[in-house]
């Protein structure tokens, strides 16, 4: 079982703009086939997680249909510290706190398929600390924000990081890297 950060990033290192938007991820030209093998990652995935900034864009400015459709009945864990609108249908758990215990309660719901923490960096950053992020994926995007939320708000040096993979995808760069 592997626990993956599979995200989209800016090239200054920015996973949303200052706003916490993904706009400008969405006007890149060809962005639909930097996401080609989503559907294929995908079909290792038996539990993803993510920071309630995330769950709260997906849920502004995505139909219920969409989570269904891309996540299917896959559990979700959500890590917030405030109530936030359920999705109906969707597989939800709403978890406040260290996410270690979680990270077992994920591994247990995912069996032998791994974890996506789809979002965001610091949620991410906390895995990394705990010793619980196996694999980054990056989807570079030809775009400079400027600013915004970083892909990990915290130093992970090269001691812990070895590349393993570079696929382009039209005018993406998509970089796997093991953590150790």
């Amino acid at each position: 079982m592997t626990t993956t950060y599979y995200t989209a990033t800016s090239l200054d290192g920015y996973i949303a703009d200052p706003d916490n938007s993904l706009d400008w991820l969405m006007a890149v030209p060809e962005a639909d086939g930097a996401t080609g093998d989503v559907d294929e990652f995908l079909r290792d995935v038996g539990a993803i997680c993510m920071g309630a900034t995330t769950y709260e864009w997906m849920v502004a400015n995505h139909p219920p249909e969409v989570w269904h459709e891309h996540y299917g009945d896959r559990p979700a864990w959500v890590f917030t510290h405030r109530k936030l609108p359920e999705i109906p249908g969707a597989n939800l758990r709403f978890v406040a706190g260290a996410v270690e215990p979680v990270h077992q309660q994920m591994s247990a719901a995912a069996g032998d398929r791994g974890v996506w923490i789809v979002g965001g960096g610091e949620l991410a950053g906390q895995f990394a600390d705990a010793g619980l992020l196996d694999e980054v994926i990056l989807g570079v995007a030809p775009v400079a924000l400027g600013g915004g939320a970083p892909v990990f708000p915290r130093r992970i040096l090269a001691d812990r990081l070895r590349l393993v993979d570079v696929v382009r995808f039209g005018q993406f760069a998509k970089l796997v890297y093991h953590l150790s």
